[in-house]
């Protein structure tokens, strides 16, 4: 469930469509190839759309520096994922603790 959540996000979020059924390796795959086109084709909307997703500007570039010969497409989807990733579990921290607190108020 989580995965399909991740590849869902993923979709909305950088307005593609992955089929909802891809291992995780396809998952980096695709991401990747996506990510180094608009790298070699519309790097703006890259720069917004990492921007928008919120991938932390330090973190890639420390890992671009310290990784040159890594693959830049490869690298940026790790990191959108990651991301991606972050946000489904405070969704359900966040729920959790709103289904508490529900809870205790009704008592």
């Amino acid at each position: 469930m989580e995965h399909t959540n991740l590849i869902q996000n993923i979709n909305k979020d950088l307005a593609i469509a992955l089929p909802d059924e891809i291992s995780f390796e396809e998952l980096q795959l695709l991401l990747s190839a996506h990510i180094n086109h608009l790298i070699k084709n519309n790097f703006e909307a890259l720069i917004t759309l990492l921007y928008r997703i919120d991938v932390s500007e330090d973190k890639l570039k420390n890992l671009l520096r310290s990784n040159p010969s890594e693959d830049a497409g490869n690298t940026i989807a790790a990191l959108i994922i990651e991301r991606q990733q972050q946000k489904i579990t405070f969704k359900k921290q966040f729920a959790n603790k709103s289904s508490d607190s529900s809870n205790e108020e009704k008592w």
